[in-house]
């Protein structure tokens, strides 16, 4: 009994064994297909997507849709520096992201000496609305989801849980305020004051430079400081795009301000190393089977602790 058992992890370790080179021999032959310099690609307009999260970091493990900053700015970087490029058109299709991440594509956009349009296709909302407010010109569907220009943190609490079960919280700090947030203590009433100071303060700045960036009225800056969410058609109403529409008119808008009647895009995005393409292969075959636990681990991870997204 005991020797078809070895018998049968044997089997299931040389399956894993198989699945690993196998995941690693389609990550080397797709890995000679991906990671071409847009640079070197002929075109006058840089097209750089932004889509998913918008993080310090790329995407997870097991593939979750995710931008990273650093790349981002990367890709502005490249494109300002190449002279063939006259401008550059971002694509968004974003709910936003972290608030430091966020800001840090808005300067790049800001310092970039080139005519930036902001493209929204199904979402820019949020931290992703306020990337595209930084641009020269805003087009989006109609039927899009724009603004959202709010803060939002919040985190599951398990005090009460602890409580239940009769089990303790030993709490060891130097420092009044070193485990605020900490889930597994119960947040006062002083805490949830620091915490909303700090996220009114981040709200403000906020609001301040999406109204700079989009000069808008104070009505208007006031309407959106409500974090609500707008179709395309009502955000143009209120000043928050400058025109409804898809690629094509992002291209005529581009060709006028541009003087030509030739747009030829090339797309900006960081490139793909073969570990990027065998992690992405990774996570999405031989480890497919651990997604749903390893999910659920990384999404307590993130839940255990209080994080501020715009």
């Amino acid at each position: 009994m005991k020797q078809k058992r070895n018998g049968k992890w044997f089997l299931v370790i040389i399956i894993l064994i198989a699945l690993g080179l196998l995941s690693w021999l389609i990550a080397g032959i797709v890995s000679l297909f991906v990671g071409t310099d847009a640079a070197v690609l002929s075109g006058n307009v840089a097209m750089i997507p932004i889509k998913g999260v918008i993080a310090n970091g790329g995407s997870d493990f097991f593939g979750r849709d995710a931008v990273s900053s650093d790349d981002i700015a990367e890709s502005i970087e490249k494109a300002g520096g190449n002279s063939e490029i006259r401008a550059i058109i971002f694509e968004i299709d974003s709910p936003g992201g972290s608030p430091v991440a966020s800001e840090e594509i808005v300067r790049a956009i800001k310092n970039v000496n080139k005519t930036t349009v902001a493209w929204i296709r199904e979402t820019g909302a949020s931290g992703a609305y306020w990337v595209a407010s930084a641009t020269d010109y805003i087009v989006a569907s109609s039927l899009s989801i724009t603004g959202s220009v709010g803060v939002i943190s919040s985190y599951i609490e398990f005090a009460g849980l602890i409580e239940r079960y009769n089990m303790s919280y030993q709490r060891l700090v130097a420092g009044d305020y070193k485990d605020i947030g900490d889930p597994f203590k119960r947040m006062n009433a002083d805490e949830k004051k620091v915490f909303q100071d700090k996220i009114n303060r981040i709200h403000e700045y906020f609001i301040s430079d999406v109204a700079k960036n989009r000069k808008l009225s104070k009505e208007n800056a006031k309407e959106i400081s409500t974090a609500m969410f707008y179709l395309g058609s009502e955000a143009k109403e209120l000043g928050l795009v400058d025109e409804i529409g898809s690629k094509d008119e992002v291209v005529e808008f581009l060709k006028k301000r541009l003087n030509t009647t030739e747009i030829e895009i090339v797309e900006y995005k960081k490139e793909k190393t073969l570990w990027d393409v065998l992690a992405n292969v990774m996570g999405q075959s031989s480890f497919h089977l651990g997604e749903g636990i390893g999910n659920a681990i990384l999404n307590t991870r993130a839940r255990s602790g209080i994080e501020i997204t715009t």
